[in-house]
Order: C-alpha cells, then sequence, then structure tokens
C-alpha cells in the first residue's frame, strides 16, 4: 500500500464515531489494500487471507472456549470485533465473528501474547520459534496461509486488543512497518469511538433521567417531609436511620394514603445512594402486556408500538435506588424475572439478547398483606423474603392523632404557597374537629380536606367539609353531609 493510499484510509477512520463503523472500515481497507503486493488498491487476491481485530473484554464463554484448559483466570480475553479474508473455499465465510478463534485468552498464543506484552509478533511457515514451532494457527497449512503478522493496538498507555492479518505470501519488511502505522492510527481511532460512544450513551442517560424526572415532579404529591412527633412515628423514623446505610431491600406496608412513598424517599435520601436518582414504579398503574418493558425497556421494532429503544426502570434507576409501589400488583409470571434482577443483577430488554448488569436498591409498598397473597398462591415467596429483608409498617392517621395539629399546618402552608392565598391560623378548636375524625382515607384524605376548605373559606371562615364521625364517609353519588367544624380563623 503507498503512502497516499494509506493516508486516505486513515482519514475515513478519523471520521467514523461508532466504533462498528471503525472496526468495519479497518478491517475492509487492509484486506483490500494491504495484504499482498505493496502497490495493489485493487480487492483481494487468493494470495491475500485473513486480517481481524480482538479487543480486550470480559470473560464471556469460558465452558465452550477452544482455549479454556490454557487461560490463566477466565476473567478477560480478547474477543473477536471485525474480521474480513478471501478463504479457498468460496462457501466459507471468514467475516463472522463466532467459531473456536473468536475468544484468546490473554498471554496464549500470537495473539494473546501480543496484548499482554503490547509488542508486535511476524511469523512465517518454516521459521522455528523458541518453542519449537513456527507460531503459525493450525488450520494456517490448510489454507496456503504461511505468514502473519500482528501489532498492539495501544492508545492512551492501555493496550486495546490486536490488529493481526495472515497471508499466503510472505510479508515484506515494509508492510509490517505501514501495518504498524495503521495499527497505531487504529488504535487511536478505536479509543475516540469508544468516547464518543461513551458520551452518546451517558448523555442519552441524563436525559432520560431528566425526562423521568421531571414527570416525577409533575405528579408526585407534595407531602414535603416527614411531619409528625408521635412515638409511632419516631419508630419509623429510627428504623429508616437503620436501614438507610445498608443495601438491604426495604418492604414498606400500610394503607392507602399513609405516606408509605415519604418512607421510601427518606431511606433513599440518607442512603450513600442519595446522589443518583430514587425511580418510581406505580406496578399498579402498568397494563400487564407492558410490565417487562416498563421495567426492563425494549428495543426498536420488539412490538408493534416499539418505534424506539426505550430505557426501563431499572436501567434509569442503576445505582440508585428503585421504589416498586403497589408490588402486589405485579403479575406471577413477571415475578420470576423480577427475582432474576434482584439474585443476579442482569436483566435484557425485550427484543434484545445482550445480558446488562444493574445496581440497584429495592424499597417497595404494598397496601396489601403479602403473606395472604403468599398463602393464596398470587405473590411467590422467594420474591417475598427477597423483598421483606427489612419489614417498616406505617400506621394510619387514627392512630397518630397527636400528629395532625403539625401535620394540618404544614398543608395548610404549603397550600397557601401554592395557590398564592393567605394561610389561615390553626386554632384549638380547628384541632379538636380535625382530630375528632377517622380519617379512612389516611394523610392524603387530610392534606385534600385542608386545601378543599382554604379554597371554600378563602373570605370568612375556614370550614371543614367532613363527615360526621359516627358515620361512615359518604360515596361520590351521595349528596354531601352538612357541614361541621364550621370555625372563625
Amino acid at each position: 500500500m503507498n503512502s497516499n493510499a494509506l493516508e486516505d484510509v486513515v482519514l475515513a477512520i478519523a471520521q467514523k464515531r461508532s466504533i462498528s463503523e471503525v472496526l468495519l472500515q479497518i478491517t475492509r481497507s487492509i484486506a483490500a489494500c494491504i495484504v499482498g503486493d505493496l502497490e495493489r488498491t485493487t480487492p483481494p487476491t487468493p494470495d491475500d487471507a485473513l486480517v481481524r481485530i480482538w479487543l480486550a473484554g470480559p470473560g464471556d464463554r469460558c465452558a465452550t472456549c477452544h482455549f479454556r484448559a490454557e487461560c490463566p483466570d477466565r476473567r478477560r480475553c480478547l474477543h473477536l470485533v471485525a474480521s474480513a479474508g478471501v478463504l479457498r473455499d468460496p462457501k466459507e465465510d471468514w467475516s463472522r465473528l463466532d467459531g473456536p478463534f473468536s475468544r484468546y485468552p490473554i498471554g496464549v498464543s500470537n495473539i494473546g501474547t501480543i496484548v499482554q506484552s503490547g509488542q508486535s509478533i511476524t511469523t512465517e511457515a518454516g521459521k522455528r520459534r523458541a518453542g519449537g514451532d513456527d507460531g503459525l494457527p493450525d488450520w494456517a497449512g490448510a489454507e496456503g496461509v504461511v505468514a502473519f503478522v500482528g501489532h498492539a493496538l495501544t492508545f492512551r498507555g492501555e493496550q486495546l486488543g490486536v490488529l493481526g492479518a495472515f497471508n499466503r505470501t510472505p510479508f515484506h519488511k515494509v508492510c509490517s512497518q505501514r501495518l504498524l502505522s495503521f495499527a497505531n492510527h487504529a488504535a487511536v481511532a478505536i479509543g475516540n469511538a469508544r468516547a464518543f460512544e461513551e458520551i452518546d450513551k451517558l448523555k442519552h442517560q441524563i436525559e432520560q433521567e431528566n425526562e423521568y424526572l421531571q414527570q416525577e415532579m409533575k405528579a408526585a404529591l407534595d407531602f414535603g417531609d416527614i411531619v409528625g412527633q408521635s412515638p409511632v412515628l419516631q419508630k419509623i423514623l429510627r428504623q429508616i436511620d437503620l436501614v438507610a446505610k445498608t443495601e438491604a431491600n426495604v418492604l414498606v406496608t400500610g394503607q392507602s394514603g399513609t405516606g408509605k412513598e415519604l418512607v421510601a424517599r427518606a431511606i433513599h435520601a440518607r442512603s450513600r445512594r442519595g446522589a443518583r436518582p430514587l425511580i418510581k414504579v406505580n406496578c399498579g398503574a402498568i397494563p400487564e402486556n407492558l410490565f417487562e418493558s416498563e421495567f426492563f425497556g425494549h428495543v426498536r421494532g420488539a412490538f408493534t408500538s416499539a418505534v424506539k429503544d426505550r430505557v426501563g426502570r431499572f436501567q434509569l434507576a442503576d445505582g440508585g435506588t428503585l421504589f416498586l409501589d403497589e408490588i402486589g400488583d405485579i403479575p406471577l409470571g413477571l415475578q420470576v424475572k423480577l427475582l432474576r434482577v434482584l439474585q443476579e443483577g442482569t436483566f435484557e430488554r425485550v427484543g434484545e439478547e445482550r445480558t446488562r448488569k444493574v445496581d440497584v436498591r429495592i424499597v417497595a409498598a404494598t397496601n396489601r398483606d403479602l403473606k395472604k397473597e403468599v398463602e393464596s398462591g398470587r405473590f411467590r415467596q422467594d420474591l417475598y423474603y427477597r423483598l421483606s429483608v427489612f419489614p417498616i409498617e406505617v400506621p394510619p392517621l387514627h392512630q397518630r392523632k397527636e400528629d395532625i395539629p403539625m401535620l394540618a399546618a404544614h398543608f395548610l402552608k404549603k397550600s397557601a404557597q401554592r395557590l398564592h392565598m393567605r394561610a389561615p391560623r390553626l386554632t384549638q378548636a380547628h384541632v379538636e374537629t380535625l382530630q375528632s375524625y377517622d380519617w379512612p382515607g389516611n394523610i392524603r384524605e387530610l392534606q385534600n380536606a385542608l386545601e378543599r376548605a382554604l379554597i371554600v373559606s378563602q373570605h370568612g371562615a375556614l370550614r371543614f367539609d367532613l363527615p360526621k364521625p359516627d358515620l361512615p364517609s359518604h360515596s361520590a353519588n351521595q349528596s354531601p353531609l352538612p357541614l361541621i367544624g364550621e370555625l372563625a380563623v
């Protein structure tokens, strides 16, 4: 290959931002122009054999690897990521990335030795090495391969992998030197492409997290901080402090409207994951056929409405906390997959074979008795024990009525700020009225009642639209009960 052709190829590679495009460009360029006659720029001939690139990666095929007996630790090896060449048998395809030589342990064979040492290796048939052979692979003789040259792909002091070329005629010294120059340029292109892909990945992740958090801010109930001083609430706060510093999964139980999400947020905020996102999933609001996509994400084309890739909630919560609200509503079929993520920390997107790793802490919440759900066969026992490592029960509001004065003052102030109104002063009579009611809807009902009272009492007395204490709450179809507690501000 002449110097002008080399410059053209290097320029073409430098303009690629995708790692797959860079690898494809490298192998095709070498196979077409470098291997064989130095000045030829035509496609390869039967004298040309094979050009391949291996990049370092984690051990992933150790059980079936051709070199498993020689592998020193089975943690990292070289992965075949690009291949181009001409076989004598036209039925074969050397662009395939599988087969017995798709993985090389680091330090094993010529390929593994190059990346371990960072040094180039050139071998020819009939020229014996110190080990007693010529260093060519077993298949070389059948294909007429007589020469191999391999160069380490080094970028900023890191050995990325190996660029190797096999040929049916010996390599000229000048050709080997130009291959080395090409390998150096290729390493920079691969390193830069990886950096671009990482930037794009992080940018996409930040966009996804930002979009999700904006939605959460709009949808979240404005309960503010946990408010109250009752003994039962103080017990919960002590439990939060104990478990927040650990990595244990937490199951928060209690009636609807008691503030289970506040407990989850407090656990997350006090944990080492507090700087990472807290991602919420309302399991009771997801259609059954979309559970897997919601949890794990999907790739474009995985199903009819999958018009683009989508990141699942587990991936969004990576490094943070996943709050699974109404965990008892998860279908049995998905409970198995959820258990796998909790046990192994791995999952696959819908329509994708790639296994992804995730580091997520689970805080689950439910208003159901999960023990009874397990006994009835509607909830897996193994999943229940995996989730309820540290259970926290949030009491209903009627069991902590001494907290009502602080809660009422807190919600009136928040509602007045949001509605741009004057916050009224709560009197003892107001408090007694609020404490005389049992609040079957718990804190959520109290918040709504106070905001409603603030709205209807803008120009006069603060009025609480509450059912009488000795009557059940009226339904939406019944007429409102008489107002009680009509008191002066």
